[in-house]
């Protein structure tokens, strides 16, 4: 019997299977993520973190089991995808368009807060890696979400960078948004409230916030 998700959840993936031909990638993952959390994910490369978010955000649809969302979606993929002949300011118009906001001001408060305000006028291609990543994270960010799934998003940060993001992490998961991040880096993981470990296809929660 189906169970329906409560109130405060915004994201939960039951019994979650994919399979890319006869290699089977996920095998009955399932994970609930509430409101004002932030939710780690780890994984060895080919673990099928990138195929787990995918799933989660409705891009790509699992062989068996369900993905379930509630309110706003943000979503940062690991591969930047933004187009080159755009400037920084024109991402920024057409995704206000596409979100339907009456202004900027969330995009220009994250320009300031990730020191890339000068950019504004530059062609992404004219951008160096992390610039890149730093806009690919405030089109996810720029109409405040109520999930966020994060899927390597520092890739390409200088220390302060780094931890200018994680305060704005902190500062939305404060404010109710549910956040999951999938990371590599060892020194991320006593930031989430709750840490799995993907491997052999199966989630395994690691740690806890007491």
């Amino acid at each position: 019997m189906r169970r329906e998700m409560s109130r405060q959840e915004r994201l939960r993936l039951s019994g979650v299977h994919k399979s890319y031909g006869r290699t089977p990638v996920l095998r009955g993952v399932s994970l609930s993520v509430p409101a004002g959390s932030l939710v780690g994910v780890v994984g060895e490369n080919g673990a099928g973190k990138s195929t787990l978010l995918r799933i989660a955000v409705g891009q790509l649809a699992p062989d068996r089991g369900r993905a379930e969302r509630a309110g706003t979606l943000g979503y940062c993929p690991q591969r930047v995808r933004l187009d080159e002949a755009l400037t920084v300011g024109q991402h920024l118009r057409l995704f206000q368009a596409a979100y339907r906001l009456p202004d900027l001001g969330r995009a220009n408060e994250l320009l300031e807060t990730f020191r890339f305000a000068d950019c504004r006028q530059r062609r992404t291609r004219e951008l160096s890696g992390g610039t890149r990543q730093k806009l690919n994270l405030t089109l996810a960010l720029m109409h405040t979400p109520d999930l966020l799934i994060l899927d390597e998003p520092h890739q390409g940060f200088d220390w302060d960078a780094y931890e200018r993001f994680w305060a704005v992490m902190e500062k939305l998961r404060n404010s109710g948004c549910a956040i999951v991040v999938v990371s590599h880096l060892l020194h991320d993981q006593d930031r989430f409230d709750t840490l799995h470990h993907l491997r052999a296809g199966s989630l395994h929660p690691e740690r806890r916030a007491a």
